[in-house]
């Protein structure tokens, strides 16, 4: 019997002013531009992921402070995602010091330049999950309920 088993990630919007951080990696030979992201790994907690992710991919220790929404998204007939997206807010920019081999680099972006690389989005989220946090969507942390982990 077939199951369906989308992948579980996490993502984290950080953003300091007006400039949001982003991540370029390159896939199949082409740049594509993400929020710091990855998947969820084995006994971990949807949180301890995004910090990790986060951390992996910019260098930066984080707390999310909200969690903007949970996306589902099916990038072909094989593939799909179950995405949980964070937000961070930062009193002052930090310099990004990507630790993961897979990121070409970390780079502050306003939503103009990001609404520009549309294009070379990593996937429809990446600016959907903007647009959720701009619109005031954002729940506790606390909505996701880890104790049994």
């Amino acid at each position: 019997m077939y199951r369906y088993k989308p992948n579980v990630t996490v993502a984290c919007i950080i953003k300091c002013k007006d400039k949001y951080l982003m991540v370029e990696e390159s896939i199949d030979g082409q740049l594509r531009y993400n929020q710091p992201a990855g998947h969820l790994e084995a006994h971990e907690s949807l949180l301890e992921a995004c910090q990790r992710e986060v951390q992996e991919e910019t260098g930066l220790k984080v707390t999310p402070q909200s969690l903007i929404g949970v996306y589902q998204f099916q990038a072909n007939s094989e593939l799909a995602f179950l995405r949980f997206t964070y937000f961070c807010q930062l009193d002052s920019q930090r310099t990004p010091h990507p630790q993961d081999s897979a990121i070409n680099r970390a780079l502050w972006l306003s939503l103009a330049e990001i609404q520009a690389l549309n294009h070379q989005l990593r996937s429809p989220l990446v600016l959907q999950c903007i647009e959720d946090q701009l619109q005031g969507k954002q729940f506790s942390t606390d909505v996701v309920n880890c104790q049994f982990l």
